[in-house]
C-alpha cells in the first residue's frame, strides 16, 4: 500500500508537471523553428547576393557558347543546325551596351575630306577554334569584298544601317584562271601587297600576332594615332599595339572594294571566276544575325556603312596563314563585261551574276586597331 501510494503520488506529480513540461517543450520547439527560419532567410539572402556576383554577362555567354559550338569544328566543318541556332540566338540578344559600343563614340564620327573613312576594329577574343571582334564604321566606311575560306561566320549588326553585297562561287562553270604578272591579276592579295620584299603581308607584319585583323592588313609602325587617322589617304602610316597592351589605338592599311569600271568592249580578262549574288541590300538594326558558310550563304562579302554602324563578328575558325586560311580580296565586274568559253547564264539571271578577280588592296584606306572596353571575358 505504501508502494501504491508512492506510485500514485509519483504519477500524480508527473501528471501535474506534464503540462509544464509540454508547454516548455512547445516553447523550445517554437524557438528552434524561428531560429531555423532566420537561418534559412539569411542563407537565401547570401545566395541571392552570390548569384548577383556571378551573373554571366552577355559577352561571357557568347564566349562560352562559341566554345561549345566550335569545339569539334575546323576549316570546312560546319556546326550542327542546333548549335548554329543556339549561337545565333545568343548573338540576336546582344545589344550595343553589352559590349560598350555606342554611336556617340569618336570613331563613329563623319570624317570630312577622306575618300575612305577610317574604320575601327576592337579585338575581343581569339583561339584556334574561333574569334570575336567588333568593326566600327563611320558613315560611308567600307569593309571591302573579301572571302572567308573554310569558315562559318556570324555577323550581328549592333546599330545603324549597313549595305551588304555578298557572293558565292558558281560551281561546275569554266573560269579563266590565268595570271597577268604585270598587272598582278590572278595573284592572291597576300602576295600582291608584300610589306617586306619576299614576305607576305601577314608574315611580315602583324598588328596583333595571330589575330584575324592581321590577315587583312599591313602595318608600318611609328606614326601617332592622330596622324594615322588624319593622314593623306595614300599614306600607309600606322601605329602598332605595344606589348603591354596599354597604348592607344593602332592604324593599319586595309583593302577597299576596288573600282568595277571596265571596258565593255573587252571580252577576256585573266584570273576571273563566276560568282552568284547572294545578297545586295541594306540591313538596319535591330535585325537578325547574318550567317555565312564555307561554300554558301555569301562567303565573299562587302560591307558599306549607310550610317554609322557597328558589327560584331564571330569567325569559326579564324583566319590563319599557317593553316592556309588567307584573307583574299576581290574586284567584282558585271557579267556582261567578260566572256569565258563554256560559261553562260540565262539573260534574266545575268544581273544576279558577276565576275570576281583577286585584286590588290588600295592604299588609301586605314583600319584603327582599338582595345575592347566591354565586360571582360573569363576564360575557362
Amino acid at each position: 500500500m505504501g508502494i501504491e501510494s508512492t506510485l500514485a503520488d509519483l504519477k500524480g506529480k508527473q501528471l501535474s508537471e506534464l503540462p509544464k513540461v509540454t508547454a516548455a517543450g512547445t516553447s523550445n520547439s517554437s524557438n528552434s523553428a524561428a531560429n531555423r527560419n532566420r537561418s534559412r532567410n539569411k542563407q537565401s539572402r547570401k545566395n541571392r547576393r552570390r548569384q548577383k556576383k556571378i551573373m554571366v554577362s552577355p559577352v561571357q555567354r557568347l564566349y562560352e557558347t562559341c566554345k561549345d559550338v566550335f569545339a569539334n569544328c575546323g576549316a570546312g566543318i560546319v556546326p550542327s543546325p542546333e548549335k548554329i541556332e543556339r549561337l545565333k540566338a545568343v548573338l540576336d540578344g546582344i545589344k550595343p551596351e553589352d559590349v560598350s559600343v555606342m554611336p556617340e563614340q569618336p570613331y563613329f564620327r563623319r570624317q570630312a575630306g577622306r575618300k575612305y573613312p577610317a574604320i575601327t576594329y576592337q579585338h575581343i577574343f581569339e583561339c584556334e577554334k574561333f574569334s570575336m571582334g567588333i568593326f566600327c564604321l563611320p558613315p560611308s566606311g567600307v569593309i571591302p569584298l573579301h572571302n572567308h575560306p573554310g569558315m562559318t561566320v556570324f555577323s550581328k549588326l549592333l546599330f545603324g544601317t549597313m549595305h551588304i553585297k555578298s557572293y558565292d562561287w558558281v560551281v561546275d562553270v569554266p573560269s579563266d584562271t590565268s595570271a597577268d604578272a604585270a598587272g598582278v591579276p590572278g595573284k592572291t592579295s597576300a602576295v600582291a601587297v608584300d610589306a617586306i620584299p619576299g614576305e607576305t603581308s601577314a608574315a611580315a607584319v602583324d598588328i596583333i600576332p595571330g589575330k584575324p585583323l592581321a590577315a587583312m592588313v599591313d602595318v608600318i609602325p611609328g606614326k601617332p594615332l592622330a596622324a594615322a587617322v588624319d593622314a593623306v589617304p595614300d599614306k600607309n602610316s600606322a601605329d602598332v599595339v605595344n606589348d603591354n597592351g596599354n597604348t592607344s589605338a593602332d592604324a593599319v592599311d586595309v583593302p577597299s572594294k576596288m573600282s568595277t569600271d571596265a571596258n565593255p568592249s573587252e571580252t577576256k580578262k585573266p584570273g576571273v571566276r563566276l560568282a552568284k549574288v547572294k545578297a545586295d541590300s541594306d540591313l538596319t538594326a535591330p535585325c537578325n544575325t547574318s550567317i555565312l558558310y564555307p561554300a554558301d550563304g555569301g562567303n565573299m562579302h562587302c560591307f558599306t556603312a549607310v550610317t554609322a554602324c557597328a558589327v560584331l563578328d564571330v569567325l569559326g575558325p579564324p583566319y590563319s596563314d599557317s593553316e592556309g586560311r588567307h584573307c583574299t580580296h576581290y574586284q567584282d565586274f558585271p557579267f556582261a563585261n567578260f566572256s569565258v568559253d563554256g560559261a553562260s547564264v540565262p539573260e534574266e539571271e545575268k544581273e544576279g551574276h558577276a565576275w570576281l578577280q583577286e585584286g590588290e588592296k588600295p592604299k588609301d584606306l586605314v583600319v584603327i586597331g582599338s582595345f575592347y572596353n566591354g565586360p571582360a571575358i573569363v576564360e575557362n
